[in-house]
C-alpha cells in the first residue's frame, strides 16, 4: 500500500528513470512514485536501438526495462507521452504539458539527451534520420531493409559509435554505405588516432566507404526525396537516405529554466551534480545522460552518456533521495558490437589527456587490449574480442596503477598480477 506522506517525481522515461523507480521500491520507500516520460513507449534501453533490435535479431519487447505490468504492481504511477514543461522550485511542483501541477518532495531529472541536428540545407527531406528513440529505430529498420533490397545508398554523417554501429547494420542488410567524418579517423575523440585505424580497416573490409576530413554542407533532394550529399571539400556522394550521427546534447532546458546550476560545454554541458547526484537545489537530483559531475579519478568534470551510467546512476540517485550516503564515482564503461568485433571500454582518456598507448595482444587480428596512460598511470582500457577482463581493467584504473609497461604489453603476464 502506498503511503502518500511523500511524493517522489521522476522526469524521464529512460533506463535511469526506470531503475530509479525500481530502486525506490526495493529500498522500501512507501510514498508515491510518479514517473513522467514524454514518449508513449514504456521505459526502454537504448543499446539495442543501434545493435540487436536494429539488426532484426531482437524482438521489440526485449528493449523494455520492465514488463508493462510491473509499474502497476510496484505502485509506480506512469504519465507517458506527457512532457514536463516547467519546474516550480518555490512550491516544489512540476507542470505537465496538459497544465496539471504535480507536487514533489524529491525530484529526479533523468531527461537524457537529444541528437544534435545538422544545420545545413536539406535536413527537412523525408530521407534524413536520427537515432535516439525507439520510434527512430522502428523507422530505420524499415529504411535499412529497403535500402538492402534496392541496392540503395546510406550516407552517415559522423563516425562515432552510433554512426559505426548503424554502418555495420546497414551493410548486413546489404545497403551501400558512405561515412563522412571531419576527423582523420573514426572515433577520434575517444580512441585517438592510434586505434581509430582499426575501425577504418574493419569497416572497409565490409565495404563501407569513408570520406575523412570533410563535413556535409547540403543534402540535395527532389520532390522531397534525398538524391545526394555535398561536402565542404567540393565532393558529392549519392544517397537515398542520410543518418545524422554527430553526437547528442543534454536536455537541460527544464533545469536551466528552473535556475539550476549547469556545467560549461567544455565539460560536456549538463546539470551540475555533486557526488550524490544532488543538484544545486537540495530537493532535486539528476542522473543519466543529463547529469555532469566532478569525477575524483580523473580530476575533471564529466558527463557520461553511456548505458552503464544510466543503469547505475538511476539507483544511486534514488538511494540519495532516500537520505542514504551515496558516492557515485564508478569508472565509465560502455560496449559496442560491429560485425564480428565486440569490445568493452572502461575509463576516460580523450586526446590530450594521455601520453602513452600500450597494446596487449594482436591488433591485426583484432584480439587485444589497449591501454591509455598518463605518466605511467592507467586512465582507460579497451578490450577487443578479449573477454572477462573488464573488472581487472577497471581496478587498474581505480587504484591509479602504474604497471611495468613491458609486463602490461605481454599477454603471457596475468593481468591481475599488475595490480600488485
Amino acid at each position: 500500500m502506498v503511503d502518500a506522506h511523500q511524493t517522489f517525481v521522476i522526469v524521464g522515461g529512460g533506463l535511469a528513470g526506470a531503475k530509479a523507480a525500481e530502486t525506490l521500491r526495493s529500498e522500501g520507500f512507501t510514498g508515491r512514485v510518479i514517473l513522467v516520460g514524454d514518449e508513449r513507449d514504456h521505459p526502454y534501453e537504448r543499446p539495442p536501438l543501434s545493435k540487436g533490435y536494429l539488426l532484426g535479431k531482437e524482438e521489440r519487447d526485449r528493449v523494455f526495462v520492465h514488463e508493462p505490468g510491473w509499474y502497476a504492481q510496484a505502485d509506480v504511477e506512469l504519465h507517458l507521452g506527457q512532457p514536463v514543461v516547467a519546474i516550480d522550485r518555490a512550491t516544489r511542483s512540476v507542470r505537465l504539458g496538459d497544465g496539471t501541477a504535480v507536487h514533489y518532495d524529491k525530484l529526479l531529472l533523468a531527461t537524457g539527451a537529444e541528437p544534435r541536428r545538422l544545420d545545413i540545407p536539406g535536413t527537412d527531406l523525408a530521407g534524413v534520420h536520427h537515432l535516439r528513440r525507439l520510434a527512430h529505430a522502428d523507422r530505420l529498420r524499415q529504411v535499412l531493409a529497403a535500402l538492402g533490397r534496392d541496392n540503395g545508398h546510406l550516407v552517415i554523417a559522423g563516425a562515432g559509435w552510433i554512426g559505426l554501429e548503424v554502418a555495420a547494420a546497414a551493410r548486413e542488410y546489404g545497403a551501400e554505405v558512405t561515412v563522412v567524418e571531419r576527423e582523420p579517423t573514426p572515433l577520434h575523440g575517444v580512441l585517438g588516432p592510434e586505434f581509430g585505424q582499426v575501425f577504418t580497416d574493419l569497416h572497409a573490409e565490409h565495404g563501407v566507404r569513408f570520406h575523412f576530413g570533410a563535413s556535409l554542407t547540403e543534402i540535395v533532394g527532389q520532390d522531397g526525396m534525398v538524391l545526394a550529399v555535398q561536402t565542404d571539400d567540393g565532393e558529392e556522394h549519392p544517397a537515398h537516405d542520410v543518418l545524422a550521427a554527430i553526437g547528442a546534447a543534454p536536455r537541460t532546458a527544464l533545469a536551466e529554466a528552473a535556475g539550476l546550476d549547469l556545467t560549461d560545454r567544455a565539460h560536456g554541458g549538463g546539470v551540475h551534480v555533486d557526488a550524490s547526484l544532488r543538484t544545486s537545489d537540495p530537493d532535486i537530483y539528476a542522473a543519466g545522460d543529463v547529469a555532469a559531475q566532478h569525477h575524483p579519478l580523473f580530476g575533471t568534470g564529466l558527463r557520461v552518456e553511456h548505458w552503464a551510467n544510466a543503469l547505475n546512476g538511476g539507483p544511486a540517485a534514488a538511494r540519495a533521495m532516500l537520505g542514504q550516503d551515496v558516492r557515485h564515482d564508478r569508472v565509465p564503461y560502455f560496449f559496442s558490437d560491429q560485425y564480428d568485433v565486440g569490445l568493452e571500454y572502461s575509463g576516460w582518456a580523450p586526446p590530450g589527456t594521455y601520453d602513452q598507448v600500450v597494446a596487449r595482444g594482436d591488433v591485426g587480428k583484432r584480439e587485444f587490449i589497449a591501454f591509455w596512460l598518463s605518466e605511467g598511470r592507467v586512465l582507460a582500457g579497451m578490450n577487443v574480442n578479449v573477454w572477462e577482463v573488464t573488472e581487472t581493467v577497471q581496478q587498474l584504473i581505480r587504484t591509479g596503477a602504474r604497471p611495468d609497461i613491458e609486463r602490461l604489453a605481454d599477454p603471457s603476464v596475468p593481468l591481475e598480477s599488475l595490480l600488485a
